[in-house]
């Protein structure tokens, strides 16, 4: 598989991830639990709070530019500025989230690990281990031609 395939692939992830948080958004309450946003956030999203909503949809709108230079380094769209560098960073974010997430929960007590089961740590940081490893063999399959597209 081709760098170029690996970040259509990641960019792909990484949309849907954005679309599922909208998801949850129109989903409510509910959604917000089964999802593992926690109690606190769900109970937030019942009392008509928009804290939820931002937060959510702040998220989505990352996840989402995160699709888009996906896209840009797979050379299906337009060159995004710092390419190299914001690639490497999402990169970076997805794994350490992916890492952290299956080690927190059994080290830590703090309120904002304890919130959500352990199940919910185990399958969201894997997810974010995929999608940081389908960045990262795009990322470095693609270097190359990532550094000669110009600006």
């Amino acid at each position: 598989m081709s760098g170029s395939q690996q970040l259509l692939i990641a960019g792909n992830l990484s949309f849907v991830a954005a679309l599922m948080h909208v998801a949850i958004v129109f989903g409510g309450p509910n959604w917000y639990r089964w999802f593992g946003a926690g109690d606190k956030m769900a109970l937030m999203a019942e009392q008509g709070s928009l804290f939820p909503t931002v937060v959510t949809l702040g998220i989505a709108a990352v996840l989402a530019i995160c699709g888009l230079y996906a896209l840009s380094g797979a050379n299906i769209i337009f060159r995004l500025p710092f390419l190299q560098t914001a690639l490497c960073l999402i990169t970076f974010v997805y794994l350490f989230r992916g890492v952290a997430g299956l080690v927190l929960p059994f080290i830590s007590s703090h309120p904002a690990i304890a919130q959500n089961t352990i199940t919910f740590w185990i399958v969201s940081s894997l997810v974010c281990c995929v999608f940081g490893a389908f960045h990262l063999f795009g990322t470095i399959n693609s270097w190359s031609h990532l550094a000669t597209r110009g600006i």
